[in-house]
């Protein structure tokens, strides 16, 4: 018998390329599911005796799990003690004293609370980037989700520290049957110092590995730099040898023309958060230049203290909608492009393109089941305008990674969500503790 056979399902389609992408529904089709692989998709008709699990998705939209390419997913554990503040202010009166109380389990814990979270939102993949990494993979491992590692790490601890998490990325490589993968992190240009940064990248050399790492997060970051070094931060990373591995780049709202020429001969991508640059008064990314260039973007989430949910779907109808409103034009940023973007260009950006972003055959088997009928799909014109400015988190029915069913019919199978949030709130009280003095590191970039 085959594993999983997901009945009579319209199935959305990401065609084309990231300048001409195209956005169409297959109607009524079946969907066969072997291993942790999409076998064929063909019309309805297959004979559901053969199969050890029949879903059936009349009704529903099947499309590719959403991919979240820069979070902080732990930081859920914060969220909401730090709001209607700047990006300075953040970092130094909020989150990194916050940060000082974290333990090893409070990672745990937060972990499955963001992964819970996301996966009853479709989220199947995320790339995270935090600390206490080895408790995360483990919440990783339990909860069924895919997921890119990188143990978040500044260059005032040392060179131990690369060592450490080096280890650490060995070691977990592959974990939960495949479905983690680990990279280096270290945080920033202007939170490690370029001896730091060349080290990290020998890492990443030595592992094969890449690297996740945040550059240019506001236009004033790269007049900073400019203004202590005579270089921006991208220009920092070329010369300190990042580019010399793949690369993620968290928010880089300060790119510079000739830094998006940089970016557009290596391999890097760009992690795009939205809402966070809309909370944090950052700015606006300049989104379209980058995919002029040839640098493949990402949807993003970053943190819940910044942003307050972990919902990509925010990030989708945010993103083209900034573009439009910051340039003027209207017809900037369509809604092909945008679901090429959330699918196919975000699978890029994690260095999964030919395994993720697409219901085809061959691909993982990472795929969500939509319902498009509630009242505020209605009338149902057009199936990916509804999918852009209209789905929320709570629209997805089901959610299957690595050809595991995870959610089924908005129920998560591999948790228990009180056992998480009693966990999460038995913490609350120490983790809330605020002092200055006790910050992890001082925002002076």
């Amino acid at each position: 018998m085959s594993d999983l056979l997901i009945r009579r399902a319209d199935v959305l389609q990401i065609t084309g390329d990231k300048h001409t992408p195209s956005a169409s529904i297959l109607r009524d089709h079946d969907i066969v599911i072997t291993g942790n692989r999409i076998e064929r998709i063909v019309p309805t008709g297959i004979d559901p005796s053969q199969f050890r699990d029949v879903i059936d998705a009349a009704g529903l939209l099947a499309m590719p799990g959403l991919i979240n390419t820069h979070a902080h997913v732990p930081m859920v554990i914060f969220r909401g003690l730090a709001e209607d503040v700047n990006i300075d202010r953040w970092f130094n009166d909020f989150m990194w004293p916050l940060e000082s109380n974290l333990e090893p389990d409070d990672v745990y814990w937060g972990t499955l609370l963001g992964f819970a979270e996301m996966l009853e939102s479709g989220v199947t993949t995320t790339a995270d980037h935090y600390f206490f990494m080895d408790r995360a993979a483990h919440a990783v491992e339990k909860i069924g989700a895919r997921a890119l590692l990188a143990w978040a790490i500044f260059g005032s601890q040392g060179h131990d520290k690369i060592r450490e998490t080096a280890d650490w990325v060995r070691d977990f490589q592959g974990a939960a049957g495949g479905r983690i993968r680990t990279w280096m992190a270290p945080h920033a240009p202007y939170t490690c110092d370029d001896d730091f940064l060349r080290a990290s990248v020998e890492a990443a050399k030595r592992l094969n590995v890449g690297i996740h790492i945040h550059a240019a997060e506001t236009p004033q970051q790269t007049q900073s730099s400019l203004e202590k070094r005579g270089q921006t931060p991208i220009q920092v990373l070329q010369q300190t040898g990042v580019f010399e591995v793949p690369t993620i780049l968290a928010h880089v709202l300060g790119a510079t023309p000739s830094d998006i020429e940089i970016m557009a001969k290596v391999k890097t991508g760009v992690a795009h958060a939205p809402k966070t640059y809309m909370k944090l008064a950052m700015g606006a990314a300049p989104l379209l230049q980058f995919r002029a260039a040839g640098v493949p973007v990402g949807l993003a989430t970053d943190g819940a203290v910044s942003n307050n949910t972990l919902d990509i779907w925010e990030s989708l109808r945010l993103m083209p909608m900034i573009q439009k409103m910051t340039t003027g034009v209207a017809e900037n940023l369509p809604i092909p492009e945008a679901l090429y973007i959330a699918t196919r260009e975000s699978a890029q950006v994690i260095g999964m393109g030919d395994q993720l972003g697409s219901v085809e055959p061959g691909y993982l088997a990472d795929l969500i089941l939509v319902d498009l009928n509630g009242m505020h799909h209605q009338p149902l014109h057009s199936i990916t305008a509804s999918l852009v400015y209209n789905t929320r988190a709570s629209d997805v029915r089901t959610t299957i990674v690595n050809g595991q069913v995870v959610m089924r019919d908005r129920q998560l199978l591999t948790v228990d969500k009180a056992e998480i949030a009693a966990e999460v709130r038995a913490r609350v009280n120490r983790l809330a503790q605020r002092t200055p003095a006790k910050r992890i590191q001082v925002y002076n970039p």
